[in-house]
């Protein structure tokens, strides 16, 4: 297999928080195997010239849900699968063009989508999915109107949903367990209250603790992880006292709570984008009263928790939770998070702390030997400029995914 050469370049060292000049990075197959500072000897591969562009590592946003193909979440459950998956091949698309090499589905990508990208019938970032996520009755992933119904565990074979319900240890392994025989990479928890459902308040907490140990018993047995949804500093405390590794939006942690977070070694997943987004953008596009009054809570914090955990040393990686038509917002979140952490922080986010965070460190998230060639080449700084990994990828003259070039504009 002859190799690539990518030369005349500056690397960015997503660690340092630097650019480094180096002469040669070589890719064989879907890896790098080399950076060095000599060029390639005449005729050994292909050499590509990047025109002094800057080289960095392919971007990871963490939360993203590729089959919420509607703001509204309860009504996609009665589209056709067909329709959803149709739909969910274009959010991806998108995706991979504004940079995003890899996303972590936080519910309702299922293992055929992820093959779809792997066997190259979808272009797409590579996918790790959790299946559906996992609510007690009445929390925040049971989307069943507030009328009577049957027993929500008939309509645990709906696909389009992003959530099942299970209540009780019992069926909360078993949940869990079901999870991952679908192919779950992790397993994701509904933990306090939410802006979308109608349910429950943000300040809800939800599962017991001995449900919320069962879970990270489960998740661990089977050599994974588990990622949940949480807003209140009490919701966050009890999911890091079971072993939840992920803790995702974290809108009104406090000091305490960061600080216990940074002892046991959890991760945050903000995603203050959406808040943003939902409140331009929400009413306009049918999203119900409710669920903006609840987005009140939540929208003018959201910053205060970032300077919340970086002061306790809490690892955050990239997320942005968008939904719908508000998909095209998802490098937004670099604006709002370089107002407040340094540009080779936020940076890091979406790179290699991402990559610790879903168990691929030094396989994604850099430049690297022996890490997947999934890189992106930037007209610009991003050290210098945040703007140039902002908006639909139009400051990304190539963008590589596993070795090869899914777009090429040099």
């Amino acid at each position: 297999m002859s190799r690539q050469h990518l030369t005349n370049l500056r690397v960015l060292d997503v660690r340092m928080g630097q650019l480094r000049s180096d002469i040669c990075v070589s890719i064989q197959g879907e890896r790098i195997v080399e950076i060095s500072d000599r060029a390639p000897s005449d005729g050994d591969g292909e050499t590509i010239d990047l025109g002094g562009r800057v080289l960095m590592p392919g971007m990871i946003d963490c939360h993203a849900h590729v089959t919420a193909v509607q703001l509204n979440l309860a009504p996609t459950r009665q589209l056709p699968v067909s329709l959803v998956t149709a739909g969910a091949s274009r959010i991806m698309r998108d995706m991979l063009m504004r940079g995003f090499t890899t996303v972590r589905d936080a519910g309702g990508a299922d293992r055929g989508l992820k093959l779809a990208v792997e066997q190259g019938l979808f272009v797409g970032p590579r996918l790790f999915i959790c299946g559906r996520a996992i609510s007690q009755t009445g929390g925040h992933g049971d989307f069943r109107p507030q009328i009577d119904q049957p027993d929500p565990g008939s309509f645990d074979h709906l696909f389009n949903g992003i959530g099942r319900i299970a209540d009780g240890v019992p069926e909360v392994r078993r949940a869990a367990r079901d999870e991952i025989r679908l192919g779950a990479d992790h397993i994701k928890i509904m933990a306090s209250g939410g802006v979308a459902s109608m349910a429950d308040p943000i300040d809800f907490l939800q599962y017991s603790e001995e449900e919320l140990e069962a879970f990270v018993d489960e998740a661990r047995r089977a050599r994974t992880y588990v990622m949940a949804h949480t807003y209140t500093a009490d919701a966050i405390a009890r999911c890091v006292r079971a072993g939840v590794r992920s803790i995702e939006h974290a809108n009104l942690i406090d000091e305490e709570t960061a600080a216990l977070m940074a002892e046991r070694g959890a991760f945050m997943v903000p995603t203050l984008v959406t808040y943003e987004a939902l409140a331009r953008e929400g009413r306009a596009l049918g999203f119900s009263e409710v669920g903006l009054e609840k987005l009140a809570k939540v929208l003018d914090v959201g910053t205060r928790s970032l300077e919340i955990a970086k002061a306790a040393g809490v690892k955050m990686a990239y997320g942005t939770d968008l939904l719908g038509d508000l998909h095209r917002y998802q490098s937004d979140e670099f604006r709002i998070r370089g107002a407040v952490l340094s540009a080779a922080e936020v940076i890091r986010s979406a790179t290699e702390t991402a990559a610790e965070l879903i168990g691929m460190a030094g396989q994604l998230g850099v430049v690297a030997p022996g890490a997947y060639a999934d890189l992106l080449v930037v007209d610009g700084n991003p050290l210098d400029d945040l703007g140039l990994l902002q908006g639909q990828g139009e400051h990304l003259r190539a963008i590589v995914q596993g070795g090869r070039f899914v777009k090429n504009e040099l």
